[in-house]
C-alpha cells in the first residue's frame, strides 16, 4: 500500500470521529512493516480526556499491541501536523516518519490554535498562563539519585 493510502485511511478515520462526535476532525495510524498496527481518532469529547487526541492514542495503543515503547521501526500518518504535545510523544516514541495532511495552520483556522504553546516552547510568550513553581528540589533529586544508582534500570 502506498502512503496516500494510509493517509486516506487516518483521514477516514478522522471523518469517523466526526461523524460519532467524539472530538476534533482528527486521525491518525501506525504501520510497521507495511501492516496498520493501529488507527483512531480524536476522542477528546467522548472521554472528557484533553490528550486522547488520535496520535497520542494510536501511540499508546501500538506500544500495547508490539509490547514496547520504542516505535522506531513505525511510521505514524495523521491527518493533520500534530500539535505540539503530540510531537513530543512521537519524540519519546521514537517514530523516525510522520507524514500529515492538513497543517497546523489550517487547524487555527478551524479554531484548534496551539500559538501560545510554540510561543512559550520558543520563549517568546508575552503572558504566563501556567505557574510554574519549583519546591522540594532536594527531596526529589534523592529519587534521581536512587535511580542513577540502579543497575538494573531500563533507559528510555
Amino acid at each position: 500500500m502506498c502512503d496516500n493510502k494510509y493517509m486516506e485511511i487516518a483521514i477516514n478515520e478522522a471523518k469517523l470521529g466526526i461523524e460519532k462526535r467524539h472530538g476534533g476532525p482528527f486521525g491518525a495510524i501506525i504501520v510497521k512493516d507495511g501492516k496498520i498496527i493501529a488507527q483512531n481518532h480524536n476522542r477528546v469529547i467522548e472521554t472528557n480526556d484533553p490528550t486522547a487526541h488520535a496520535e497520542m492514542l494510536v501511540i499508546r495503543e501500538a506500544s500495547k499491541i508490539l509490547n514496547t515503547f520504542d516505535l522506531s521501526e513505525c511510521i505514524l500518518y495523521t491527518s493533520c501536523e500534530p500539535c505540539p504535545m503530540c510531537y513530543s510523544a512521537v519524540h519519546w516514541a521514537k517514530i523516525p516518519i510522520v507524514y500529515y495532511g492538513a497543517t497546523k495552520h489550517d487547524a487555527k483556522t478551524i479554531g484548534f490554535d496551539d500559538e501560545y504553546i510554540y510561543e512559550v516552547l520558543l520563549g517568546k510568550a508575552k503572558d504566563n498562563k501556567l505557574s510554574l513553581k519549583n519546591i522540594s528540589r532536594d527531596s526529589a533529586l534523592k529519587i534521581f539519585s536512587l535511580y542513577e544508582k540502579d543497575d538494573k534500570k531500563c533507559l528510555y
